[in-house]
């Protein structure tokens, strides 16, 4: 019975209000306090910044008062300028705050790399897939040595000159085979 009388206390009833408005204007402080520092109502809209470069991309965000992370770069993409973006996120149009880095993705400057693979015996159709396969590209003409063997690969050139295994040329690069002409000596 002692628990019911203090339920219907004044005390408890007292002590049960002044919980309540503490709550709410808890809440309310809160509510005002958030919407006060992560600027609620603000919108930038995220320019587009392909094919762009970093100068540009630095004056056009700072303009905006976004900043911007460069993560990555894709493979080269020859429709697009060197060192130029490629890819952004958030992507243009969408709406951020102040402050918001933009993540950007640049083409480089040129084709990586490739090496050079051992195709020295091997026959015209196995070295132009294999080369097409890297990346290169083969060329339409082909200078043919003496040799037994019949189209048969004896070497490989680039811009005229020879090149052999583990040399590293750009992706994309015309190749061209020297075949054996299947006379021999």
């Amino acid at each position: 019975m002692k628990i019911i009388q203090f339920l219907k206390s004044k005390t408890f009833l007292i002590q049960i209000g002044l919980a309540i408005v503490s709550l709410l204007l808890f809440v309310f402080l809160l509510q005002w306090w958030l919407g006060f520092t992560t600027n609620h109502d603000q919108k930038i809209q995220v320019p587009d910044l392909n094919k762009m470069g970093l100068l540009e991309v630095d004056r056009k965000l700072e303009e905006l008062n976004l900043a911007y992370e460069v993560i990555d770069s894709a493979s080269y993409n020859p429709d697009y300028p060197g060192k130029s973006v490629i890819e952004q996120n958030p992507e243009a149009g969408d709406f951020v705050k102040e402050k918001r880095k933009i993540y950007l993705t640049l083409n480089p400057t040129r084709y990586k790399d490739v090496a050079i693979p051992d195709l020295n015996g091997k026959t015209k159709r196995q070295a132009i897939t294999h080369l097409v396969s890297i990346g290169f590209l083969v060329g339409e003409k082909f200078t043919y040595v003496p040799d037994l063997g019949k189209d048969v690969v004896r070497g490989l050139k680039f811009k005229g000159k020879q090149v052999g295994l583990g040399d590293k040329l750009p992706k994309k690069s015309v190749i061209e085979l020297i075949l054996g002409d299947g006379r021999g000596n």
